[in-house]
């Protein structure tokens, strides 16, 4: 039974446990004197015959702060299996009024969660999967490039929009909003308005908003430098039919001359340089 709990939990075990397997307080003790165990917190402990993993830190470290704790944001992101590196800081919430004290290693969040956002996976508690996009996001290290890829492979834009609503005045909560308004329909005319806010603050002229070439409306036009410029929102918006709209609509640009440049609204974000660059290049 003692090594069922060990397999299933990353060489993690806490003290009620190790009691239930037929182990006394003195025996558990003895095991961490002589160093086969390892105490992670009180009552929580790694069996050291195996490597301490990013599971069994995240594991221990959630588990140090007793059974209503949960791990979430980039934590639980990485235990959804949303983000390929388990962050450095695990992030924990407890209840709010749960008297704890911030361990090394750990972010302590202090809220009360509904059921809904809670749920055990792999046998320890962490944020659902739309309320840890939501809050993933906004951390460091997450961005809107998670939800992005939570949004063409896993979950809805309505689901998120009510783990966030649920779960109103946490921390980062208004940029959480923000993102969840790009994504919504609007998220393409929100890429026009944030490349010309690009354009303006990095003093680049020249250039004409919604420019008529062959029939089309391009979303940023060069006239001088003949260079189009088109905007798309995020890729979970398009279908195959956009897909291929747009790309006719480009090659018809390009035959009368013109250069296209095209970028989507989590390039405008994330690497706002990198695009102004391209831009530079492509107007001289």
């Amino acid at each position: 039974m003692l090594n069922d709990f060990l397999r299933g939990q990353d060489g993690v075990l806490t003290l009620a446990q190790a009691l239930r397997c037929g182990l006394s307080q003195d025996a558990v003790d003895r095991r961490v004197s002589s160093g086969h165990w390892r105490r992670c917190s009180p009552g929580v402990y790694f069996v050291d015959d195996r490597p301490f993993t990013d599971a069994a830190r995240i594991r221990s470290a959630v588990w140090g702060y007793g059974k209503q704790a949960a791990a979430s944001g980039l934590a639980a992101a990485w235990w959804h299996g949303l983000t390929r590196y388990a962050p450095d800081i695990v992030e924990v919430t407890v209840p709010r009024d749960a008297r704890l004290l911030r361990r090394p290693g750990t972010r302590l969040r202090r809220r009360d969660l509904t059921p809904a956002d809670v749920v055990e996976r792999n046998t320890l508690q962490v944020t659902e999967l739309a309320l840890t996009v939501v809050e993933a996001a906004v951390r460091r290290g997450g961005g809107p490039a998670l939800m992005d890829r939570a949004l063409q492979r896993h979950l809805d834009l309505p689901r998120l929009w009510r783990a966030h609503l649920r779960n109103k005045g946490r921390h980062g909560s208004p940029r959480a909003r923000l993102l969840l308004q790009a994504a919504d329909d609007g998220a393409r005319s929100e890429a026009e308005r944030l490349l010309v806010k690009l354009l303006r603050a990095a003093g680049i002229t020249g250039w004409k908003a919604n420019y008529p070439i062959g029939g089309y409306k391009v979303d940023v036009a060069f006239p001088k430098a003949k260079v189009a410029i088109e905007v798309d929102g995020w890729a979970f918006h398009s279908d195959q039919q956009d897909f291929q709209i747009d790309r006719e609509r480009q090659n018809k640009i390009a035959l009368l001359g013109w250069q296209v440049l095209r970028f989507t609204w989590l390039d405008l974000v994330e690497h706002p340089s990198r695009v102004l660059a391209e831009i530079a290049a492509a107007i001289r």
